[in-house]
């Protein structure tokens, strides 16, 4: 199997690397106009690369479109001449509608999106993805194949629910690493020490996320489980509710997917 990268960044880097340990490609290229990103990736993972999108990426399986959403259009008319193998094209890029995607390749269909987080980057990522018509079920699978050599998949029957994927899950990690911070700062204003306070915060993360994970129980059970009334917890938490904590992270999340309707709508635009 044959998987082509337009883009070397982050987040190709982490595919790539899940890949290629799973076994998952047999040959891998990588285009990107970044001298040292494509020094690295030969060397690491024996990719063949290029420093802009020629004929090396028209025999690929897969084509995944790991550049910014504002670099989308652009490198999609580059690519629209070589998809005469009828490859999948895999875009993880924030906004960027299927359909506006299919009209800059020049009306191609076989486009998956995926909306991926950086928890990949150590094999423990989440990824959104959603398949427009254009799609064989042997596509599918790949697409799956791809992503989920750094994490777990979960799919989708309307495109419009990528946005809320990406507002949960692809910024997700930014909203746990404020709580960290809060929680780190909180320990140091006590008189804890700052590193005290980064270790007690990120192993009681951990440690909660995994209770979760192999629980049965709703999160709002094993939250009031821990909840005693009158208790340490009930004080904190009813500090939380009282300055409307709850409330503000889902409207965060709201405002998060809000921006990926209006990125799509922006650079969607002609």
């Amino acid at each position: 199997m044959k998987i082509a990268f337009i883009g070397g960044g982050n987040m190709a880097t982490a595919l790539i690397a899940g890949m290629v340990k799973g076994g998952g490609a047999t040959q891998v290229h990588v285009v990107d106009p970044n001298p040292e990103a494509l020094e690295r990736l030969a060397a690491q993972y024996g990719a063949s690369t290029s420093g802009a999108i020629d004929a090396a990426v028209a025999d690929a399986d897969a084509i995944v479109l790991a550049v910014k959403p504002q670099q989308m259009r652009d490198v999609a008319n580059a690519l629209a001449p070589h998809l005469t193998g009828g490859p999948l094209v895999l875009s993880i890029a924030a906004g960027i509608r299927g359909a506006d995607l299919a009209r800059w390749l020049g009306g191609y269909g076989a486009i998956v999106r995926a909306m991926p987080n950086t928890p990949a980057l150590i094999g423990m990522g989440v990824t959104g993805l959603v398949a427009l018509a254009g799609v064989s079920d042997a596509q599918r699978t790949l697409a799956d194949g791809v992503l989920r050599a750094v994490g777990q998949t979960v799919w989708l029957d309307d495109e419009a629910l990528i946005d809320p994927v990406t507002a949960v899950s692809g910024s997700g990690p930014a909203y746990v690493f404020y709580f960290l911070e809060a929680m780190q700062a909180a320990a140091v204003e006590m008189g804890l020490s700052a590193e005290q306070g980064k270790q007690l915060a990120l192993a009681t993360f951990a440690g909660a996320t995994e209770l979760a994970a192999q629980s049965d129980e709703s999160l709002a059970v094993l939250r009031q489980r821990v909840t005693s009334k009158g208790g340490t917890t009930h004080a904190a938490i009813s500090s939380m509710e009282t300055a409307g904590v709850k409330a503000a992270i889902v409207d965060a999340m709201k405002a998060a997917a809000a921006r990926g309707r209006e990125l799509g709508d922006e650079l969607g635009a002609d």
